[in-house]
C-alpha cells in the first residue's frame, strides 16, 4: 500500500490535482496554469456545458412528452416527488463516486499502474453494490416515501409506477456515471459527453416510441429512461475494456480491493452528504408544494425544468473553476487563483442576469413546452417571477465553493452549503409557510438562503484561510 494512501483526504485531494497536472502533460490536454484566464476558463466551460446540456436534455424530454401527450398529472407524477426521491440516493452516490476519480487521477498521474487496475475494478464493484441497494430501497419504499411527502392522491399510482421502473435500471446509471468518472480522471472527457448525446438521442426517440406510438404513458417514459442508461453503460464498458492502458476493466477482475475502497469511500462521502442534504431540503421543500395540490406540484416540475437551465451553466463554471483552482494551486501559482476567481465570478454574473432576462421574458412560451393548462401555467409564471430575478445571489456559492475544494479545502464549503442553503431552507420552509401558505412562500425559500450563504463564503474567502490551511497541507 502506497504511503499517500494513508494521508489525510485533504492532502490527497491536493495530490489528486498535482497528478491531474501531470496526466494533462503526458495527454497533451491543454493547461491553464499558463496563458489568458478568461480563454483557459472557457476552454474548460464549453465541453462540461455541452455534457450538462444533453444530461438536461435528457432529463426534460420525459416531462416535454408526458405533458404534452398524457396530461398534468403524469407531467407531476414524473418530475415532482418522484424525481426529488430519485436525486436523493442516486445523488448521494455519484458524490461518493468523486472519490474515485481523485484516487486514480492521483495513481495514474503517478504511474502506479497496478494501482490504477485496482482502482478502477473497485468503482466498478461499488457501483454495482450501490446499485443493487438503491435498486431495493426504491423498489421497496417508493410508495411509504412518496405518502410521507404528502403527494397528491390522483398522481400517487403514477409516481410509484414511475420510481419503480427507474430503479430497476439505477445499476447501469451508476455504471455510466463511475465509468465516465474514471475515463475523466484519466485525462478522456470526449468520449463520456459522446455517450452522453447517443443515449440522449435514444432517450427521445424511445420516449416518442413507448409514449406517442404504443401509448404507454408514464410506465413508457420510465421504461425508455431505463434502457437509454442500458445503452450508455454497455458504451462505457466497452471503452474501459477495449483500453490498452492501465484503467482497463477486465469483467473476472472487477471485485473490491479494501484499502481502496476504503479512500474513495473517505475522499468522496463529503460531496456524497453535501448532494444528500441538498436534496433532503428539497424534499421537504417538495412535500410543501405537495400540499397545494397537482396543478403546483406540475408547475414546480415544470419550472424546474426551465430552471434547469440555470443550474446547468452554473454547474459548468463550478467545475472549471474547481479544476482551474486545483491545477494551480498544485503549480503554486495562488495570484493566479485569485485572478481566476475575480474573471470566473464576472463571467457568471453577466451570465446569470442575462439567463433571469430570457427566462423572465420568455416565461410564458418556456411552459406552454410542458402543458396548456392555463392554471398550471399561471402558477409556474408566480414562481419564476420570485426566484428568476435572484440568480445573481447565487452565483458565490458555486464559485467560491468550488475554487476552495480545488485547493483541497472541502469541510467547511460543505458545512456552510449545509447550515446556510438546507437547514435555513428547511427552517423557513416549517415556519415561514404555514405562517403564509402561499406558493409564493415556498419559492422564497430560494433566494433566501442563496443570499445568506453566499454571504457567508465571502467573508469566508476574503479571510483567506481556506488557502493557508491548503498550503499547510500540501
Amino acid at each position: 500500500m502506497k504511503g499517500s494512501e494513508k494521508r489525510p483526504a485533504k492532502e490527497a485531494a491536493n495530490q489528486a490535482a498535482e497528478a491531474a497536472v501531470k496526466n494533462g502533460e503526458r495527454h497533451g490536454v491543454n493547461q491553464i496554469t499558463e496563458g489568458v484566464i478568461w480563454k483557459q476558463l472557457l476552454f474548460f466551460f464549453f465541453p462540461i456545458l455541452f455534457g450538462t446540456f444533453f444530461q438536461q436534455l435528457y432529463n426534460t424530454t420525459d416531462a416535454v412528452i408526458v405533458g404534452n401527450f398524457v396530461g398534468k398529472e403524469a407531467l407531476a407524477s414524473v418530475g415532482g416527488p418522484a424525481a426529488t426521491l430519485i436525486n436523493l440516493l442516486v445523488g448521494f452516490f455519484v458524490g461518493l463516486s468523486s472519490g474515485a476519480s481523485v484516487i486514480i487521477s492521483q495513481f495514474y498521474g503517478a504511474d502506479h499502474e497496478e494501482d490504477v487496475k485496482k482502482a478502477v475494478h473497485t468503482a466498478i464493484a461499488l457501483s454495482i453494490a450501490g446499485g443493487a441497494v438503491i435498486m431495493a430501497l426504491g423498489l421497496f419504499f417508493s410508495g411509504a416515501a412518496l405518502r410521507a411527502m404528502n403527494t397528491p392522491e390522483e398522481i400517487m399510482k403514477l409516481s410509484v409506477q414511475y420510481m419503480r421502473i427507474y430503479f430497476l435500471g439505477v445499476i447501469p446509471s451508476l455504471i455510466y456515471n463511475m465509468g465516465s468518472s474514471i475515463l475523466r480522471a484519466v485525462g478522456d472527457s470526449k468520449r463520456p459527453l459522446y455517450f452522453l448525446i447517443l443515449s440522449c438521442i435514444a432517450n427521445i426517440l424511445l420516449d416518442i416510441f413507448f409514449v406517442v406510438v404504443l401509448k404507454l404513458g408514464v410506465a413508457g417514459v420510465a421504461i425508455a429512461t431505463v434502457l437509454s442508461q442500458v445503452i450508455s453503460a454497455l458504451m462505457t464498458m466497452a471503452a474501459l475494456m477495449k483500453s490498452e492502458d492501465s484503467y482497463r476493466l477486465c469483467l473476472k477482475e472487477i471485485r473490491f480491493h479494501g484499502h481502496i475502497l476504503h479512500n474513495i469511500i473517505r475522499i468522496g462521502l463529503p460531496a456524497g452528504l453535501q448532494s444528500s442534504m441538498y436534496s433532503i431540503s428539497n424534499l421537504i421543500v417538495q412535500s410543501s408544494v405537495n400540499s397545494f395540490g397537482t396543478d403546483t406540484v406540475a408547475a414546480w416540475t415544470a419550472y424546474g425544468k426551465v430552471d434547469g437551465i440555470f443550474w446547468m451553466i452554473m454547474g459548468a463554471y463550478g467545475i472549471s473553476i474547481t479544476t482551474f483552482a486545483g491545477q494551480n494551486f498544485g503549480a503554486g501559482k495562488y495570484d493566479r487563483i485569485r485572478k481566476s476567481v475575480r474573471v470566473c465570478l464576472g463571467m457568471a454574473a453577466f451570465t446569470s442576469i442575462l439567463l433571469s432576462v430570457i427566462v423572465l421574458g420568455g416565461g410564458r412560451l418556456f411552459f406552454r413546452l410542458f402543458t396548456d393548462d392555463a392554471n398550471v401555467v399561471a402558477i409556474g409564471l408566480g414562481m419564476m417571477r420570485v426566484i428568476s430575478p435572484t440568480y445573481v445571489t447565487y452565483i458565490c456559492i458555486e464559485i467560491l465553493g468550488g475554487t476552495t475544494r480545488g485547493c483541497g479545502d472541502a469541510v467547511l464549503p460543505t458545512v456552510m452549503t449545509g447550515v446556510g442553503v438546507c437547514i435555513l431552507r428547511v427552517a423557513w420552509v416549517l415556519i415561514a409557510v404555514p405562517l403564509r401558505p402561499e406558493i409564493s412562500t415556498v419559492a422564497f425559500s430560494y433566494p433566501l438562503t442563496w443570499a445568506v450563504t453566499s454571504i457567508l463564503f465571502i467573508i469566508y474567502y476574503l479571510r483567506g484561510n481556506w488557502l493557508k490551511r491548503s498550503r499547510r497541507l500540501a
